[in-house]
């Protein structure tokens, strides 16, 4: 397994859009206008690959108070392997080598306790709907 960390100019990010288009796109039915955003440029993109092959994916960008971790997935062929805590991990690397004191997600509601098993706390008081899925806002601080 490898995580790649690219930018839009690099041709892992086609690999990044694949998988988040297989996941948020087809499997969620989010439509492709709200999960490809004005976002895109400004962040860092993240693809987990198993053996040359895009599994995975997430993309981390800055924002007022730290980061933001957003469009994290892992293809339904590998999921329940571990490998979105690799990611994870991997992005919170990252974070803290651009000296983000804490960063923030929006979790989907049944992913919440595998962000709290990465030490995220909710910071919402109730669930909240974005792209048409229930969220949850949470955040972690990074020592």
């Amino acid at each position: 397994m490898e995580v790649k960390v690219s930018s839009t100019n690099d041709p892992s990010y086609k690999d990044a859009l694949f998988v988040r288009k297989q996941v948020f796109v087809k499997e969620q039915n989010v439509s492709e206008q709200e999960e490809i955003d004005a976002h895109e440029d400004r962040s860092a993109h993240f693809v987990l690959y198993d053996h040359g092959k895009p599994i995975g994916a997430g993309r981390l960008r800055p924002i007022e108070s730290g980061g933001k971790i957003e469009r994290v997935c892992i293809l339904a062929s590998h999921r329940k392997q571990g490998l979105g805590e690799l990611l994870m991990n991997k992005m919170e690397e990252e974070a803290k080598q651009s000296k983000y004191p804490s960063v923030t997600l929006y979790a989907q509601v049944h992913a919440e306790d595998f962000y709290k098993k990465l030490g995220y706390t909710t910071t919402s008081t109730e669930p909240f709907l974005d792209a048409g899925i229930w969220h949850v806002a949470m955040q972690k601080a990074l020592n």
